[in-house]
């Protein structure tokens, strides 16, 4: 009988490649997760309707700079991105389709670029920022060609959500020229509908990386 995708070659999910990867992404999804909580908690009368960046530090012309929040938040992101660019290399050596490892590595260095950069580096923390935001989106709709259903569903939902909510700021900020149906939530909150989609995809692609030894498609770029 023969294989109904005779483009996919299995790689078994307890292969050291990709349960390397998988390991790194899920630390570096809980790093992420938990440094920015513990900066917050840290930081004076912090509220999530700021900007997640302002743990590191707030914008010219009169930055803020909190400690230990900052130290906290910036070694966070740098821990996060590195941790992301390990898993980007044993993807690379375990599937095909070069495009998703390339924008999950580019995602990677975005996030280590926001913790070099914070916020009172400017322009560079918000292109770094921006980034992370784009490439994180497309990463994990990406994601959604290299593994097997229901779970591809699931990445392009988090990387559709997280998408969408980044265009509609531009497109209600530049276009509409009006206020975006989630401003009530603040530049803080908003944000983070664009961020804690790709840091829950990054700790479920990593955990299926690592949940079980069945198998993973390897697919051709054919």
């Amino acid at each position: 009988m023969s294989d109904p995708n005779p483009d996919e070659t299995p790689v078994r999910r307890g292969d050291s490649n990709s349960s390397i990867a998988g390991f790194s992404m899920v630390l570096s999804g809980f790093v992420a997760f938990m440094g920015i909580i513990t900066a917050e908690v840290l930081y004076p009368n912090y509220s999530t309707r700021q900007d997640i960046s302002d743990l590191g530090s707030t914008r010219p012309p009169d930055p803020i700079i909190h400690e230990p929040s900052a130290t906290i938040f910036n070694s966070t992101m740098l821990v996060t991105g590195a941790l992301v660019l390990v898993a980007a290399y044993f993807v690379y050596r375990t599937v095909n389709r070069r495009g998703f490892p390339v924008a999950l590595a580019i995602f990677g260095v975005s996030i280590f670029g926001v913790g070099v950069f914070p916020g009172n580096v400017t322009p560079w923390h918000g292109l770094f920022a921006l980034l992370t935001f784009f490439t994180g989106g497309i990463t994990a709709i990406l994601s959604s060609r290299v593994v097997s259903r229901p779970f591809s569903v699931l990445c392009g939902f988090f990387g559709g959500i997280s998408l969408l909510v980044l265009v509609s700021v531009f497109f209600y900020g530049l276009v509409i020229r009006g206020p975006h149906p989630l401003a009530f939530l603040g530049s803080g909150g908003i944000e983070r509908w664009v961020v804690y989609p790709l840091v829950l995809w990054i700790l479920a692609f990593g955990g299926y990386l690592l949940g079980t030894t069945d198998t993973i498609p390897r697919r051709s770029d054919q």
